[in-house]
């Protein structure tokens, strides 16, 4: 982490947005085998804002510039990744208004997930986005997202952690990444808008934000992520011809401590009784298993369809209309914190953020 800021020369530093950079397309350059991620990133941002009308310019509000040190590609993410995103700005929450991060688009929807369960309470915007496009690419939408989120995260009534891309504010827990080429990459298929920008404007609809929520000062939960950042918590989405071995080859191995299944429609598996066995078998063994649906819009119902019943009864927790990256990221939360099986079974099913 490079700990200088870009601006250094205002005695308020609580009035400006801290920019988090991290990697990803939006600050990588060519090279011999591709794009990869590139320093110097303060510079060429403000080379960049330098080039925008005057009255554009005035609209944004003033800002610092730390680095990530080493730069990824967000593929490589991981929890410890989350959680050290977290620790930049638990350390730092009281000297910012808000905060912008600058982070790949592959896995930008995971780490805002994270964020909002380890920063709960917040009263303070954390914007996270992106770029499908470098910065120095020639009609890049990375400059756009860029300013939209800082004017977002300048506005005192966001209060939580929120995804700005292609014109568009979305509750961070609650975004998807839809599309691998389009600008319009992201999406928030069961939740409304937060925001969006309307010509020049940047509009918010704080009715549908958890400042109304909220009470009380932010309540933080910064547990350590490390024991979860290779590969403890699994996913597995079914697929036609699922074998109860198969299964059992993930969640009966020692290493494994939870689990997210991707069930059929509104949450159905295959009439196999070896199935229902082996998630009984680890959940009783205190493995953490939920499951939501593969459909990426509507809510799951256990025991709705025969084909789902008995998922309850093995232990299965259901995470309602949770996206992947909400459903996943909530598992890992909960199972690296000192609570029994029993409290994390019910604070999976509790909304915390609003992610259900």
């Amino acid at each position: 982490m490079s700990n200088a800021p870009r601006l250094t020369d205002t005695p308020y530093p609580h009035e400006r947005i801290l920019i988090i950079y991290t990697g990803g397309t939006i600050g990588m350059q060519p090279t011999a085998t591709g794009l990869m991620p590139a320093g110097n990133f303060a510079d060429r941002l403000h080379n960049a804002l330098q080039q925008l009308p005057i009255p554009q310019q005035q609209a944004l509000p003033a800002y610092d510039i730390i680095s990530h040190d080493p730069l990824i590609d967000s593929s490589a993410a991981t929890p410890a990744t989350w959680q050290t995103l977290a620790g930049d700005i638990a350390a730092r929450f009281s000297a910012y208004r808000g905060f912008v991060i600058l982070h790949g688009t592959d896995t930008l929807s995971w780490s805002a997930s994270s964020l909002a369960y380890q920063l709960q309470g917040l009263d303070k915007a954390v914007v996270l986005t992106g770029a499908m496009q470098p910065l120095e690419a020639a009609n890049s939408d990375a400059l756009d997202n860029v300013c939209g989120a800082l004017q977002f995260a300048a506005m005192s009534a966001l209060q939580e952690v929120a995804i700005y891309f292609a014109g568009r504010l979305m509750r961070g827990v609650r975004a998807v990444k839809q599309h691998c080429e389009a600008m319009t990459a992201f999406a928030s298929p069961n939740y409304p808008l937060l925001g969006e920008r309307v010509g020049d404007d940047c509009v918010l609809y704080p009715s549908r934000g958890l400042a109304l929520h909220q009470r009380g000062a932010p309540r933080f939960e910064l547990p350590d992520y490390g024991c979860l950042a290779q590969g403890q918590v699994v996913r597995i989405a079914l697929w036609p011809g699922i074998a109860a071995w198969q299964l059992s080859s993930w969640l009966a191995n020692d290493s494994v401590k939870g689990a997210l299944l991707e069930l059929w429609g509104a949450g159905n598996l295959p009439d196999d009784p070896d199935l229902l066995a082996v998630l009984a078998r680890a959940s009783g063994e205190g493995k953490l298993v939920a499951a939501i649906s593969q459909c990426p819009q509507g809510t799951l119902h256990l025991g709705a369809y025969s084909a789902g019943h008995g998922l309850t009864d093995a232990g299965v927790l259901s995470g309602g209309s949770m996206t992947p990256e909400a459903a996943y990221t909530k598992l890992v939360h909960l199972l690296a914190q000192p609570l029994t099986h029993d409290d994390r079974a019910t604070r999976f099913v509790t909304p915390l953020v609003g992610e259900r």
